[in-house]
């Protein structure tokens, strides 16, 4: 009785260990699915931003958004999609990340781009990542515009 119980238990912890592998090998998976996909984003956001004719294609304001700011906005997506990723994929925390966007978002390029694509954030899963990240982000400019400090370093709770 006492053998079948061992057996039984080692099956047991056979299958608990051979489920938490498959489940790191997933999310690893994930990660370097979310990597891949990012730097194609990146190469195609370089294209768009080295030649007008590919921003074009990408422009969803009609047109009324100078050239060269239309290829600022590609480099801030750029540099706020690449943030989003290294949360993602746990390079950072969440307060970390915060910290970060709290400096970026003090470029007015930066902030107008994040203005101008309100409207196609407004599209995303209200619990998908992307969009909690967003609200937080939204949250701190509105922190930092109603802060009275010029101390933006400090302005703002980080998450948890």
């Amino acid at each position: 009785m006492a053998i079948a119980t061992a057996i039984g238990v080692l099956i047991a912890q056979q299958r608990r260990f051979t489920h938490l592998v498959r489940r790191r090998l997933n999310e690893q998976q994930h990660h370097t699915n979310l990597a891949n996909q990012q730097r194609l984003h990146w190469e195609l956001l370089s294209k768009a931003m080295e030649d007008p004719a590919l921003a074009a294609v990408l422009d969803t304001h009609n047109g009324a958004i100078a050239p060269e700011k239309y290829r600022q906005f590609l480099f801030a997506n750029a540099l706020y999609t690449n943030a989003l990723l290294s949360y993602r994929i746990g390079n950072v925390n969440r307060a970390e990340l915060f910290g970060h966007l709290r400096g970026t978002v003090q470029n007015p390029v930066f902030r107008e781009y994040w203005e101008a694509t309100r409207t196609a954030r407004a599209s995303l899963a209200e619990n998908s990542v992307e969009a909690r990240v967003g609200r937080m982000l939204d949250g701190l400019i509105r922190d930092l515009d109603e802060a009275d400090t010029d101390e933006w370093w400090v302005v703002g709770e980080p998450p948890e």
